[in-house]
């Protein structure tokens, strides 16, 4: 048997449902740390739901952790350093090392803003996995 794990973080509009941070200061309505959920070596994920005019509370960077954000639902922005860019379905941003982010859904987002981080950190990825053992002849099981 394979090593896998499996957790069921709800259909979109349940997301709200979960309260989780860090710590005291960073824990809130609407954030899901998956990976406290999971035995993760080098993968942390949160799946987050903010109503509209809902913004994070703090800003922050990291020194070793990469960030992607996956914008699912909803408007909204992210503070970069000094930049704000637009999110929405669709949009997609990695955030690298000693970048400073924020976000926030906008107070006339016609949905919550609903997205996935995906942080990761300690060695580089590089364009495509070194380490995949590839069997071409394997049939699929369905």
């Amino acid at each position: 048997m394979g090593h896998y794990e499996v957790v069921n973080v709800g259909a979109l509009d349940q997301w709200r449902d979960h309260t989780g941070g860090w710590s005291d200061h960073n824990t809130r309505e609407g954030r899901r740390v998956v990976d406290h959920e999971f035995n993760n070596q080098y993968i942390g994920l949160t799946v987050n739901a903010l109503i509209p005019g809902q913004e994070d509370s703090y800003w922050h960077d990291h020194a070793e952790v990469e960030e992607v954000y996956i914008f699912l639902t909803g408007r909204g922005q992210m503070g970069l350093d000094d930049d704000v860019i637009e999110v929405g379905p669709g949009t997609v941003v990695k955030v690298g090392q000693h970048t400073m982010r924020t976000y926030r859904c906008l107070p006339e987002s016609p949905d919550q803003l609903r997205f996935i981080c995906v942080r990761a950190g300690g060695s580089e990825l590089g364009v495509k996995p070194t380490d995949a053992t590839v069997d071409w002849d394997r049939p699929k099981p369905w």
